[in-house]
């Protein structure tokens, strides 16, 4: 229970996932059903329940050695009662001293800094309708190959197991490849997102973005770049356009919690880094 009368923190059931979805959709957030289904199958989620309505959110997402918060959300009439902070502090018990990430609106940074989440970097949100721009080194089409190197890149690069949600997306969706990089595409919200985007260097990257946005000409496309990105004037010249973001935040490991083994990634993989998130909810 919370200190707001009549409120209870429980386990989100499939029953819920409508009420939730309308939740984001009345903070102008653009997921779909699908999207939340996409981030539930590697979560653990609560709800706050006012009698049978859903008044709040939050998810955890467990992605090897480290989790995820994400859709955080309550209800505009329920707000300044306690209530966001005892959804993540359920969330924080089941996690332990596992590390902890989540991109922050400017609203929740007091929040989150109490909880002993610090501040990491920006996440910049470019979208728009998406401009045709020729690559300026091929890009085609990926190979299981190539998604064995994303997977293994990735979690080189950043230290999470996502493997069951890239396989996910990739069957979603699609995977393109260049030299010295690989992304995915895939429909999310309004349109498209790219994301990740995995490269050597920033020609990789912007080649690998110049491809998505000609995939997309003239339709909806996101991307969420992580932080020291270096891809905002490209982006723009595709017509996509900043669109807020959120600032990426940690809650380190204890020291139990620190096991963490990256040996088994290919030697190439280790020079990939990332230019975009898969999202703000699963990094």
């Amino acid at each position: 229970m919370t200190d707001a009368a009549q409120i209870t923190i429980a386990p989100m059931e499939p029953a819920h996932l409508a009420q939730a979805h309308a939740m984001s959709q009345a903070v102008a957030w653009p997921h779909r059903r699908e999207d939340w289904a996409l981030v539930l199958g590697v979560s653990e989620a609560v709800v706050a329940l006012q009698g049978d309505k859903v008044v709040g959110t939050a998810i955890l997402s467990l992605l090897g050695d480290v989790g995820t918060m994400n859709m955080i959300i309550v209800d505009a009439a329920m707000r300044g009662r306690g209530l966001g902070r005892a959804l993540m502090q359920t969330l924080l018990d089941r996690a332990g001293s596992m590390e902890l990430r989540l991109v922050a609106t400017a609203d929740g940074l007091p929040l989150y800094r109490k909880l002993g989440f610090q501040a990491v970097g920006e996440v910049a949100q470019y979208q728009g309708v998406a401009q045709a721009q020729a690559p300026e080194q091929p890009v085609r089409e990926g190979t299981p190959e190539d998604l064995a190197v994303l997977l293994a890149a990735d979690r080189a690069a950043t230290g999470m197991e996502r493997s069951r949600v890239l396989h996910e997306i990739a069957a979603q969706g699609e995977v393109i490849a260049t030299q010295g990089g690989v992304a995915m595409i895939r429909a999310f919200g309004r349109g498209h997102v790219i994301g990740p985007i995995l490269a050597a260097d920033d020609r990789a990257a912007r080649a690998l973005l110049s491809e998505a946005a000609c995939r997309a000409a003239g339709q909806f496309l996101r991307v969420d770049f992580a932080p020291e990105h270096a891809l905002a004037d490209h982006a723009k010249a595709l017509g996509l356009h900043h669109a807020g973001g959120g600032i990426a935040m940690v809650r380190p490991a204890g020291e139990r919690a620190r096991t963490r083994d990256r040996a088994a990634a290919p030697a190439q993989s280790l020079e990939l880094k990332t230019y975009a998130l898969v999202s703000q909810a699963l990094g």
